[in-house]
């Protein structure tokens, strides 16, 4: 017996538990609480461009959530398969059943439902269009129609996306515009080595400063709310590569991370001091192995100005190549890295691409997966 998908919609806004601005990550998250109602989801993405490929999840056989390449935001939401009874879906629009699997939504009951629109091979509102084919939204009417026809056509996939500004038409592949279900969540994190990270938010003006050796943790609390999860750190075993291998006051022992799996940023602070030691961010790579265990955190990593007057210094971002972040960071040639494989850990586990490579700099560790791209930022 299959649950009743009951969905409301909401032109330009969103469909029942979705809502269009939503991150990747927390769509995901949620979609684990729900596998009653959707039992088969599929990721789908282009692996040879993981940071700025737009993501696609399949809940099927009904739904269609495309995310956006660049910040991973709930971009375009397609309703298909109505009559599909495996589960039966019901869609409601302002307390009001539309269509169900038993009495299919057609043309003229969409125009007495939304008023009158421009005419075309589908019907076009603002936040919405319905569409009476199955396979390509282009390709309109096959052979003639008579006008009987053409009012009882059903419609056979309805798409929710932002509004337009300004009657601007938008192209299917950009960002997702601000919207109040991103309140809070990090906008711009930019990276100074040495330093720290200055962190915007969305609708709101704090700017907020983390900085190594200065920030503790009751200020992160303060600033950023409860972490998600305060975890103890047990592995050492890079302190093999440390020049210094005696004990010291602060030898790392007690330390502990406060992970952000929301903000996409883990902080490592110091039990002794309660200081933050080191800050890592991470980029959300699609394949990569830390894929959805974080959001995608939108960094920017600054370089040096040119002279004391200039306030743009050059920056690099999470979507360019490793090539063009290590010419940036280190202009000469080409430093050893480590192989990391994150799957040693765990037995029976096996991933496509499970390794990494670690590449490390003055005051900053990269982790690159194998198409080149930086999947997390350690700085320290």
């Amino acid at each position: 017996m299959f649950a009743t998908l009951d969905l409301d919609i909401r032109p330009g806004s969103g469909i029942g538990m979705f809502e269009l601005g939503t991150s990747l990550w927390a769509v995901i998250d949620m979609l684990r609480g729900l596998q009653h109602l959707f039992p088969q989801v599929e990721v789908k993405f282009d692996p040879e461009d993981s940071a700025t490929t737009p993501v696609i999840l399949h809940l099927r056989p009904h739904l269609d959530l495309l995310f956006s390449g660049y910040h991973q935001r709930l971009h375009t939401i397609c309703v298909r398969k109505l009559r599909e009874p495996h589960p039966p879906v019901v869609l409601r629009y302002k307390d009001t059943v539309i269509s169900t699997s038993t009495e299919p939504l057609v043309r003229v009951h969409v125009s007495r439902t939304f008023g009158p629109t421009y005419p075309g091979d589908e019907l076009k509102y603002p936040g919405i269009w319905f569409s009476f084919d199955d396979d390509s939204v282009n390709e309109g009417f096959k052979g003639g129609i008579t006008h009987i026809e053409q009012r009882t056509q059903e419609v056979k996939r309805i798409f929710i996306r932002q509004k337009n500004v300004d009657g601007e038409e938008r192209d299917a592949l950009d960002e997702v515009l601000p919207c109040p279900i991103m309140q809070g969540d990090i906008s711009s994190a930019v990276i100074k080595i040495h330093d720290g990270v200055h962190f915007s938010f969305f609708s709101s003006a704090l700017l907020l400063h983390v900085r190594i050796g200065e920030t503790t943790a009751q200020d992160l609390t303060i600033d950023l709310g409860p972490p998600s999860r305060v975890h103890h750190k047990e592995d050492e075993r890079m302190t093999i590569h440390s020049p210094n291998m005696q004990a010291s006051d602060d030898d790392g022992s007690t330390d502990y991370f406060y992970n952000y799996f929301h903000h996409g940023v883990d902080f490592l602070i110091s039990g002794q001091t309660h200081i933050v030691r080191k800050i890592i961010i991470h980029s959300n790579m699609p394949g990569s192995p830390l894929f959805q265990r974080y959001k995608r955190c939108p960094w920017q990593l600054e370089g040096k100005p040119e002279d004391d007057e200039d306030d743009s210094p050059p920056r690099k971002h999470f979507y360019d190549k490793f090539e063009t972040i290590r010419r940036f960071l280190s202009p000469g040639e080409m430093l050893p890295s480590m192989l990391l494989d994150r799957t040693d850990e765990y037995d029976n586990i096996t991933l496509p691409n499970s390794s990494t490579r670690l590449y490390g700099y003055d005051g900053v560790i990269l982790e690159v997966n194998e198409a080149s791209q930086v999947v997390t930022v350690m700085l320290f």
